[in-house]
C-alpha cells in the first residue's frame, strides 16, 4: 500500500528520530517534536498495556483551508494510542484530540468523532490532512468545538500508522473511536477529566463506526460515560451497500469495503483479480477519498478473473461470513441513538439506515431514526451534525429522549 520512495523516506525519518519510546507507571510520554509528522507515526516495538493508552501526543495545528489562513479553534494535539482489533490482537492507531478555548459550564463534555471516507493510503489519515487544510469535514469538526465540546477524532486502524487500514470492519472501528475518548481523557490541564460525559458521532465510514461504538461500548468500555451516540447515513448492510456502490460514481469505495474486509480477515482477495484487476486494486489502494472521480463508473465485473462481480464474491465463502460479521442492528445500544439518513442519498441507499433503526428498535433500544432532505449523500452530513449536536446537548443536560419506534 505504500510506494517504495514513501517507505525509504519513513524509514530514514524513523531511523534519524530514533523512535523507540516506553512508558513507565500509565504516565503520558514526553511529547514528540511538532515537525517530526512522519515519524510520528511508528509506534515503537514495546506497547504499554490497556486499550486508549496514549503513546506519543505532539501539539499540532489543524487548518481549515488549503491555503492554511484559518485552523480549529482550540488547543489541538496529535496522538497515537492502544488499541485491540475484532480479533483481540493489540494494535496502534493515530487521532486528534481538540478542545477549544471558550469556557464551558461544568465538566466539558467530549465527542469521539469518527470520520467519513478518507481513502485508504496513509496520507489520508484526517489527521495528517489536518496538517495540510485538505479535511473535507474540518468545518463540522469545527460545529462541535462551537458548541464547546471537547472532540476526539480517530484516523482508525492502519490509516496513518503501519498496516492496511480495516475499512469497513466494524469491530477494529468501533475500537478505534471507543479508545480515542479514553485516550483524550489522559491529556491533562486541557479541562477533560474523568467526569466528562462522553458522545460519539459519526457520517458514512463514521457513522458505521459510531454504530458500532454504540453496540460495543457496554462490553468493550463500559466505564465510558457515554450519554448518547448520533450515526448518520449507516452502511449497516455491506452487501447492500457493494451492490449500490459497484459501477456507480462512488465505485471506488466499493473497492475500499473489498480489501478492508481483506485487510482485516485475510480473505486473498487479490486472487479473484486479473492482472488489469491488481492494477486497478493498487490504484486504489493508494488514493484518497478526492480521487474518487478517477475510478468513477468502474465496474468490477470487468476486472476479475472470471466476470463475476465483487458484489457476488462477497456473497459467497469466505467474504460472506465476513461481510455478515459487519452487519449491525443485531445488539441492543446501551445508550439513546440519533440515526439520521437522507432520502435522496445517492451512495448508502436510505432504506438501509431505516432498517438499522428499525432493527434496534426491535432489541429494545432508546432510537430516534430523523429522516432529511439533503439532495446527496454528500449534502446530508449537514443535517446530520446541527441535528446531532442539538442530540448531544439534551443527552449531556440531562434529558430524556423520547424514542420515536414505531412512527417509520
Amino acid at each position: 500500500m505504500h510506494g517504495s520512495s514513501r517507505s525509504i523516506t519513513r524509514l530514514a525519518a524513523v531511523v534519524a528520530a530514533g523512535v523507540a519510546l516506553t512508558l513507565g507507571s500509565g504516565a503520558v510520554p514526553a511529547q514528540a517534536a511538532e515537525n517530526d509528522v512522519t515519524s510520528f507515526y511508528q509506534p515503537p516495538s514495546t506497547l504499554p498495556a490497556g486499550n486508549g493508552v496514549i503513546v506519543k501526543s505532539a501539539p499540532m495545528a489543524y487548518y481549515t483551508d488549503i491555503l492554511r489562513w484559518g485552523r480549529l479553534p482550540g488547543t489541538t494535539t496529535r496522538i497515537l494510542y492502544t488499541s485491540t482489533d475484532h480479533a483481540g490482537a493489540r494494535t496502534v492507531v493515530s487521532g486528534v484530540v481538540i478542545v477549544p478555548t471558550s469556557s464551558y459550564s461544568g465538566a466539558r463534555p467530549i465527542v469521539g468523532f469518527a470520520p467519513g471516507t478518507h481513502g485508504m493510503a496513509d496520507r489520508c489519515a484526517p489527521s495528517r490532512q489536518a496538517d495540510s487544510g485538505t479535511d473535507y469535514e474540518a468545518s463540522t469538526v469545527k460545529s462541535f468545538l462551537s458548541a464547546g465540546f471537547a472532540v476526539a477524532l480517530t484516523d482508525y486502524q492502519g490509516l496513518g500508522t503501519p498496516g492496511r487500514h480495516t475499512y469497513m470492519v466494524a469491530g477494529d472501528q468501533a475500537h478505534a473511536l471507543l479508545d480515542v475518548v479514553r485516550a483524550a481523557r489522559q491529556l491533562g490541564g486541557y479541562g477533560i477529566t474523568s467526569s466528562s460525559p462522553v458522545g460519539l458521532f459519526g457520517y458514512s465510514q463514521g457513522g458505521g463506526a459510531a454504530a458500532a461504538a454504540a453496540e460495543a461500548a457496554a462490553s468493550y468500555a463500559p466505564e465510558l460515560p457515554v450519554k448518547g451516540v448520533v450515526a448518520g447515513a449507516v452502511p449497516a448492510d455491506l452487501a447492500k451497500v457493494a451492490a449500490a456502490l459497484d459501477g456507480s460514481f462512488w465505485a471506488l469505495f466499493a473497492t475500499y469495503g473489498a480489501m478492508g474486509l481483506d485487510a482485516g480477515y485475510s480473505l486473498n482477495t487479490l486472487s479473484v483479480f486479473t492482472l488489469t484487476g491488481r492494477s486497478y486494486v493498487a490504484r486504489a489502494m493508494d488514493s484518497c477519498v478526492l480521487d474518487a472521480p478517477g475510478f468513477a463508473y468502474t465496474s468490477s465485473r470487468y476486472l476479475t478473473v472470471d466476470g463475476r462481480s465483487m458484489t457476488q464474491y462477497l456473497a459467497t465463502a469466505p467474504w460472506s461470513a465476513a461481510v455478515a460479521a459487519q452487519r449491525l442492528g443485531g445488539v441492543k445500544p446501551s445508550m439513546p441513538v440519533y440515526v439520521a439518513h437522507s432520502m435522496f442519498d445517492d451512495t448508502i441507499p436510505y432504506a438501509i439506515g431505516k432498517q438499522l433503526a428499525k432493527d434496534w428498535c426491535a432489541t429494545g433500544a432508546n432510537v430516534v431514526f430523523s429522516t432529511n432532505y439533503a439532495l446527496s449523500h454528500v449534502l446530508g452530513e449537514g443535517p446530520a451534525a446541527s441535528e446531532g449536536i442539538s442530540f448531544l446537548k439534551k443527552r449531556f443536560a440531562g434529558s430524556a429522549q423520547t424514542s420515536n419506534c414505531g412512527a417509520f
